[in-house]
């Protein structure tokens, strides 16, 4: 029988844990020793993308079954993963790359487990708006985390509440519309400092650290690739 993971849990326990595992954004060794020994002791791991899970799983020697769990598929797995931890199984949760239920469906599966009684634990680690931050040289003191903006409805709305924002900001985007919207922040905001962060941890890590103006003239040059964490200054206070 598998060692239990250590937890805050306490030893009667009226069904399994959900673990919200905390993996490497991109270098596998950014991984605590208490995940590794969490993916292997519980019964499933629920994977937004079980083909990248599987090169953790393999460093690691984890052998636990994966099962997927992505936007696509969130709300028909809940019941069968429901029904693991309602007979005593636990199951880890772990995204594509860092913190689980950050800008991904693992907010479905916590959620519901706290409706359900369910004891939820974070087991910490990677988070890639964190280590951004921590290297912008912005502000830290107070910080707005938004994600990805909406696409369409919604956008402009959010960015006119977001030309107000004092705090630092900080966005995550995607190669593909990182053009679009740096132009719609300097719409909005005006010619800011922008941090812009790409591929944290991993081969081609670049940290740029600019001016919208200077920013969407770079991306007119040269094509992006990889995903974006922006880190941009607040609002004057005046």
């Amino acid at each position: 029988m598998k060692n239990k993971p250590f937890d805050t849990i306490g030893a009667e326990k009226k069904s399994g844990c959900l673990y919200i595992v905390s993996t490497p954004i991109g270098n596998l060794g950014d991984i605590t020793y208490r995940a590794v020994e969490t993916l292997q002791s519980v019964r499933l791991i629920a994977a937004e993308d079980t083909r990248r899970a599987s090169i953790l799983t393999r460093r690691y020697t984890i052998k636990t079954p994966l099962i997927s769990f992505y936007e696509q598929n969130a709300h028909r797995r809940l019941p069968e993963l429901l029904k693991h931890l309602h007979n005593n199984e636990d199951i880890a949760l772990i995204s594509d790359a860092g913190t689980p239920g950050i800008s991904d469906p693992g907010y479905l599966l916590i959620r519901q487990c706290i409706d359900e009684s369910v004891p939820v634990v974070a087991i910490p680690g990677s988070t890639a708006f964190v280590a951004a931050l921590s290297v912008s040289g912005l502000p830290t003191d107070r910080f707005i985390f938004e994600g990805f903006l909406p696409v369409k409805k919604g956008r402009t709305k959010r960015l006119e509440e977001l030309a107000q924002e004092k705090r630092t900001i900080i966005l995550y985007e995607s190669p593909h519309r990182i053009g679009r919207t740096l132009s719609d922040l300097q719409l909005q905001c005006g010619d800011r400092e922008i941090v812009i962060v790409r591929e944290l941890t991993k081969l081609y890590e670049e940290v740029i650290r600019t001016t919208l103006s200077r920013a969407i003239q770079r991306f007119k040059e040269s094509k992006p690739r990889g995903e974006y964490v922006l880190v941009i200054h607040g609002a004057d206070k005046e």
